[in-house]
């Protein structure tokens, strides 16, 4: 390789529970570089949450998130001419972005009223294994299941 790998980035904790997690959750549903609004959005919807449950916010929401990470993705490579979709493994830190991008995306696009309560509803959705993110986590690894004769290609 020329280049050398890039450090990676030092994520402080947030400020209510302490998690680095969190801040990356923020940083994926922050918009504009409006960190405060995120980090006010986010909390509102763990207090709704907390309402929604009567158990802790911050539980409920790693419960949501590890139930949103997919373990294989698909990918395409070109053989010969003909494309084929290859099921790979993902590393740790792409599952959860990926979670997290999943969780957020499909809480943008629920119907109602403020993204605080489509987040809250979309993480208890996610905590109880239902919902859009856990749709698009399972048929991601159907497509891969049903790809699986192609995985001797992985490269």
């Amino acid at each position: 390789m020329r280049k050398r790998k890039p450090k990676p980035r030092v994520i402080a904790p947030d400020p209510r529970y302490n998690d680095t997690m969190v801040t990356r959750f923020v940083n994926n549903l922050m918009i504009e570089g409006r960190k405060g609004t995120a980090f006010k959005l986010f909390y509102d919807a763990m207090d709704r949450v907390a309402e929604m449950t009567n158990e802790n916010p911050h539980e409920v929401w790693k419960k949501a998130l590890n139930n949103a990470m997919p373990q294989v993705e698909i990918r395409s490579k070109r053989i010969g001419g003909a494309t084929f979709q290859i099921p790979t493994e993902i590393r740790a830190e792409r599952k959860i972005s990926k979670g997290m991008k999943w969780l957020i995306q499909f809480a943008r696009q629920r119907s109602g009223k403020g993204m605080a309560n489509k987040l809250a509803a979309e993480i208890v959705a996610a905590s109880k294994n239902e919902g859009a993110t856990i749709k698009r986590k399972e048929d991601t690894h159907r497509m891969a299941e049903s790809n699986r004769a192609f995985a001797h290609f992985r490269a």
